[in-house]
């Protein structure tokens, strides 16, 4: 399998993990003024980079070069900057939405660049 591909598996579990972690807090604690942090979280960590992944190690030829371990980097960072922020966005931290907005325009950057890669020339 492709190391970026290995990479995306690797950190979708970790994402998944801290998701259902995140939603177990919300649901003992019974508040829930952070869902919109937790389905992006599960949505974009889990979900989206578990579907790069497989798409890389369905794809081994689209997965070679520095392209896709730029995305990897890109979107994973544009993640970890705007889950945080809109978590405590949600809680009430209005300072936090700049970084939302920051991190939301590095995830599509990532998304952007793996549209690059798959619709690209290359074989």
């Amino acid at each position: 399998m492709p190391r970026v591909s290995q990479l995306f598996f690797k950190t979708a579990t970790v994402f998944f993990l801290i998701g259902i972690i995140l939603g177990l807090q919300m649901g003992i604690s019974g508040d829930h003024a952070a869902f919109p942090a937790h389905a992006h979280l599960n949505l974009l960590g889990w979900v989206t980079s578990a579907i790069f992944g497989i798409y890389y190690a369905l794809n081994p030829a689209r997965a070679e070069g520095r392209l896709p371990m730029i995305q990897f980097a890109i979107f994973t960072i544009g993640v970890i900057i705007m889950i945080p922020a809109l978590y405590f966005l949600n809680l009430g931290n209005t300072a936090m939405e700049p970084l939302v907005g920051i991190g939301s325009f590095i995830v599509l950057a990532g998304v952007a660049l793996f549209a690059a890669v798959v619709f690209s020339n290359k074989a």
